[in-house]
């Protein structure tokens, strides 16, 4: 696959990341993620992004492909009270120890990337969880820092200046943090980690969506439905799950200040699907307008803003 330079991290990654969400959260079993995960690796996907409060991933992570740690970029995410974690959430004495775990879990000696996990704007303010991941940096613990979240809190975070990653909501159904937020990581050269892409498959049936997706895709669902496009707008031949999944994919690797995106799957034909879509490259920029102008269009009818879903 394609290699991207992450902003001014000075590492590379491929423009499709595997993320573990769903994994942890639909309770799949360690031989399944062995499997799901050494696939990842072998198709050429180098960026693996987790958090410390998906039920066991971390450690799912660490067993599966820990003895594999060379092949590819690591990226976490702490600062909740979660999974016998003692603490007040965002302080730096649990943001301390979860890292530690991190480390334990995921049977290695650093991280690659380590993101405070949706902290609200007031948590950013304070400072208090973005020292710690600054000194957590300097003891060699964790190599570059950031934050992952969304809309207002997400824009200050890019502005800061020990942030060096921004995660962040970018699809077809979730287009504000386009305008609000990957401007500013743009100015800073920050590396851009696009999350949900494929917008939880909002294109499919509610009652299809297991588990973890139901929320989010609920409201991409509606969203959808109200900006009235489909894959043949776009040139497609058909408007198959396939075609759906690579325009979805596609719109948003096209931003130009994207340089991942993370797709969560547990199905290795699921994996498959994404990385050819991955590979095609960019939406031609007809199509990627034509995507924009529906969102827009589609919000104002709803009369009210559309913010990104944290």
């Amino acid at each position: 696959m394609e290699m991207r330079q992450l902003g001014q991290t000075g590492l590379w990654v491929t423009p499709l990341g595997f993320g573990a969400a769903p994994m942890a959260f639909l309770d799949k079993p360690q031989e399944q993620a062995d499997a799901t995960l050494n696939r990842v690796l072998d198709a050429g996907v180098n960026l693996i992004d987790t958090a410390a409060c998906y039920p066991n991933s971390e450690q799912v992570i660490g067993r599966a492909v820990g003895h594999r740690r060379d092949d590819y970029v690591l990226a976490s995410k702490c600062g909740h009270l979660a999974h016998g974690l003692r603490g007040r959430e965002w302080s730096a004495e649990l943001i301390a120890r979860s890292i530690d775990r991190s480390l334990t879990l995921l049977r290695t000696d650093h991280l690659d990337i380590m993101l405070l996990h949706s902290c609200d704007l007031a948590v950013l303010k304070q400072g208090e969880a973005l020292e710690a991941l600054r000194q957590a940096r300097e003891a060699g613990k964790v190599r570059h820092i950031g934050y992952s979240g969304d809309n207002e809190a997400a824009a200050y975070a890019a502005g800061l200046e020990d942030v060096e990653i921004i995660q962040t909501s970018v699809s077809i159904c979730d287009q504000t943090n386009i305008d609000l937020v990957l401007p500013v990581a743009e100015g800073r050269n920050l590396g851009v980690i696009a999350k949900r892409p494929l917008a939880n498959a909002a294109w499919k049936n509610l009652a299809e969506q297991p588990g973890m997706y139901a929320h989010y895709a609920a409201e991409y669902n509606r969203r959808l439905r109200r900006m009235n496009l489909t894959p043949s707008d776009l040139g497609f031949d058909d408007g198959t799950g396939a075609a759906w999944l690579e325009m979805s994919l596609r719109f948003t690797l096209s931003q130009p200040q994207v340089h991942a995106a993370i797709v969560g799957t547990t199905c290795i034909d699921h994996l498959e699907a994404n990385v050819y879509a991955a590979g095609l490259g960019a939406l031609p920029p007809i199509a990627v307008q034509k995507v924009r102008n529906a969102f827009h269009r589609a919000q104002n009818g709803a009369g009210y803003g559309w913010v990104a879903q944290t």
